[in-house]
């Protein structure tokens, strides 16, 4: 029969398990270490295993060699965001809009704009107010939709001399990562919440993205939230610039 600690621990596994239904055993043993606990994955494994909580693989579109672009990669926080729109409904079939936008270094979920409408001025004002507190990208990768080629967005990038890297059409892969990232956000939030009101659908998103970038481990990030990870990475490059302004 387990000791009082190993059931403990299967309890917390399956708790975890159940609240993020998306999550294999490698983030919840993530999780679990972030929590303090010294357990090693195998363990965590065993009984993971022994709960029969494996996550059911879905299957990926096959997509022709011709769509498959590699993206280059950012080296630096805000070197490059990228953004799109996520679509659902409340529960009376009003229409919702969520305007996602992602470091592409960093991963950090910059912000997520809810609304009924979003137009072009609207996606300008939500960037401008995200730059006062991180600073301007160099540049911001998006398609090719009415929001992002409009009078208002183009003329504030130009002012702002941020570079638009406009994807191919019909070509999301080349729009990865917010690809990627609002994958997540529909099987982590959106299909797990029945929204009422617009403002219910705020408090339920503005909770998601706090726990994805404080919480949430996420594997490009050296298995760690993107919070910490962005915040290791400016620490880390402070100590190089005052180390190397004590060599000169």
């Amino acid at each position: 029969m387990p000791d009082a600690q190993t059931q403990e621990l299967s309890a917390r596994i399956i708790e975890l398990a159940h609240r993020r239904r998306r999550f294999g055993y490698r983030r919840i043993y993530d999780l679990l270490r972030a929590e303090g606990r010294p357990d090693n994955h195998k363990r965590v494994w065993r009984l993971y295993s022994e709960a029969e909580l494996a996550v059911r693989r879905r299957k990926k579109a096959k997509r022709p060699p011709s769509e498959r672009t590699t993206l280059a990669q950012a080296t630096r926080p805000n070197e490059v965001w990228s953004m799109d729109f996520v679509m659902d409904s409340l529960a009376n079939a009003r229409r919702l809009k969520c305007l996602t936008v992602a470091d592409d270094f960093t991963h950090e979920s910059i912000d997520i704009t809810v609304d009924h409408g979003i137009s072009g001025g609207y996606v300008v004002r939500v960037l401008e107010q995200a730059a006062r507190f991180r600073g301007y990208p160099r540049a911001i990768r998006t398609d090719g939709g009415p929001e992002f080629t409009s009078r208002a967005f183009l003329g504030w990038a130009h002012a702002r001399g941020i570079e638009h890297l406009l994807i191919e059409p019909g070509k999301p892969t080349q729009n990865a990562y917010i690809e990627s990232f609002n994958g997540k956000f529909r099987d982590e939030c959106l299909n797990e919440h029945w929204f009422e009101t617009l403002a219910q659908a705020r408090v339920e998103i503005a909770a998601w993205r706090r726990d994805y970038n404080e919480v949430r481990p996420h594997s490009s990030c050296n298995r760690m939230p993107p919070a910490k990870y962005a915040a290791l990475h400016r620490q880390n490059k402070g100590s190089e610039t005052q180390s190397s302004g004590e060599i000169v």
